[in-house]
């Protein structure tokens, strides 16, 4: 059967390799020029920059999808185990390191924070791993039809209750670790979630484990490495892909089922099924006008937004500088109050400062560094003039990478505001779509259907299971499960859910990491 996938993507390029290894026959349409959706990689003045996320985390769930269509992530996409994942700076000077494994980090622990906050790392490292197993397989890697499916998994429900994962993340951090500077280390994750750490969930620890216990990778020549791979191992799978391809309309037919799309350029492509991987309710807006989106898309609580600055510079960083660098404001619980409540800019912002040329000098030219410098701020809901503040950012980030040893002799830059982001088809100018309130998680966030157009399927992180590179990687899982279930089931081509069994699963492998046949998110 036939299925066209809109958008290039991670979700799009997730669905379309494990689409294409069951047999479907899949076409993907890209308005870009290449694959990598918001990832896209800009080239300025010698200087190369990864425009999308930059932390990879859980690279299984790529594996997963490299062997729907018989290849595998070792031998496609090299990667670099970055130790540390995290170099956190405080504003009292001080610093703490990521370390991979749990004794490298408990020894580093010991050496910052004592012995009592190093003996209790152990047992909160096993908290969320316990917590990562029972989610994946019974809330992350999960299709619900409505909030009833919750009850077809009572028990893991029941541990996850027992765990602590309905609390709040903020005060369960706290119960472990007597250092203020722990508490924020490990629960500062929640702002992927689009929350706090005193109003996330609790469950929400399972992206400190993906980051701070399994590891933080780094792809041999950038993020931008990871769709290319997708990308070739789906073309040589046999799916058909086209760039520079914008779609106007879903074509329907008179049932008002999906039978494929129109393109901008007027032509026509035909399909069984349509996995849209389009911010929802810009795929409302443009392609479904003809239908009323569901209340959280319209109405939803979305997350703040960021402004990222891309910078090309002459010199190198200080000394001790990692790939990755968290720098945390003094004022934790005022900074959020500015951000989510207030939705202001954060009086004493927490940043991310990623310096891939630690890791891959020949991403910038001889003696010069690139930067991807991250500061949380308000989606376009929020109180800040972006016509007026946008100017000014280039000079605060400028004052913040100075005080901290980063090189300023800018050569080239790029910065991206809530502005840039709306244009690119973000509603309320954010990447981070809906933000994982209760009432907008798991099977009461915006499903992967709609029903009311029979075949077409939603990827992405406005639906499940949200947010983050692990998350849009199962959300293209998802989808593919979905089209399954609403076609008839294609003549199978020798790859696809029996694929990993006969390319050989690579046991032990060091991109995969455990639980669920030794691939998961």
């Amino acid at each position: 059967m036939s299925v066209i996938v809109i958008g290039a993507g991670l979700s799009g390029l997730s669905a379309a390799c494990h689409l294409a290894g069951r047999g479907h026959e899949v076409t993907l349409v890209e308005r870009h020029d290449l694959p990598g959706g918001r990832g896209l990689r800009r080239r300025q003045e010698g200087f190369v920059f990864d425009t999308g996320p930059t932390v990879m985390t859980m690279p299984g769930l790529v594996d997963d999808a490299l062997r729907a269509v018989g290849t595998t992530i070792e031998a496609e996409l090299p990667m670099t185990l970055l130790d540390p994942a995290y170099r956190a700076v405080y504003a009292d000077g001080s610093t703490i390191h990521v370390r991979h494994g749990i004794e490298a980090m408990r020894d580093e622990i010991a050496r910052t924070c004592g012995p009592k906050d190093a003996e209790a790392f152990p047992r909160f490292a096993a908290w969320l791993k316990r917590l990562y197993e029972v989610e994946m397989p019974h809330f992350i890697d999960h299709n619900f039809d409505s909030p009833l499916g919750l009850a077809s998994s009572p028990r893991a429900a029941a541990t996850l209750l027992r765990l602590g994962g309905f609390r709040r993340l903020g005060p369960v951090v706290r119960g472990w670790f007597d250092d203020e500077r722990l508490h924020r280390l490990f629960s500062f994750q929640a702002l992927y979630a689009g929350l706090s750490p005193e109003d996330a969930l609790a469950l929400y620890a399972v992206i400190t484990y993906m980051d701070s216990i399994e590891g933080v990778w780094f792809p041999q020549g950038g993020m931008d490495a990871v769709p290319a791979a997708l990308a070739s191992a789906a073309a040589a799978a046999g799916v058909e892909q086209h760039y520079g391809a914008t779609v106007e309309r879903l074509l329907l037919d008179r049932r008002g089922a999906v039978s494929g799309v129109a393109l901008e350029s007027g032509e026509q492509l035909r399909a069984d099924a349509v996995v849209c991987t389009l911010d929802l309710p810009t795929a409302y807006d443009r392609l479904l006008p003809q239908l009323r989106p569901p209340r959280a898309v319209r109405s939803g609580t979305y997350s703040p937004s960021a402004v990222v600055w891309h910078v090309g510079a002459r010199g190198l960083p200080v000394d001790g500088t990692a790939h990755h660098n968290i720098h945390f404001g003094d004022d934790w619980v005022g900074s959020f109050k500015a951000l989510i409540d207030d939705r202001s800019l954060m009086p004493d912002p927490s940043r991310l400062v990623t310096v891939p040329t630690v890791t891959d000098p020949s991403l910038a030219p001889d003696g010069c560094s690139t930067l991807y410098v991250l500061e949380p701020v308000p989606n376009l809901t929020g109180t800040v003039d972006w016509d007026t503040t946008r100017p000014q950012m280039a000079e605060r980030l400028t004052n913040f990478l100075d005080t901290f040893g980063y090189p300023t002799d800018i050569v080239t830059d790029h910065l991206m505001t809530p502005l840039e982001w709306r244009d690119l088809g973000m509603h309320q100018g954010t990447p981070f779509a809906l933000a994982h309130t209760f009432g907008q998680t798991g099977p009461f966030r915006p499903g992967n259907l709609e029903r009311r157009v029979p075949g077409l399927v939603f990827a992405g992180s406005g639906t499940v299971p949200g947010v983050g590179v692990p998350m849009v990687l199962v959300s293209g899982k998802l989808a593919a499960d979905r089209v399954d279930d609403y076609l008839p089931a294609p003549a199978r081509r020798g790859l696809g859910r029996t694929g990993a069994a006969q390319t050989g699963a690579a046991a032990g492998s060091p991109h995969t990491a455990g639980g669920r046949g030794g691939s998961v998110a």
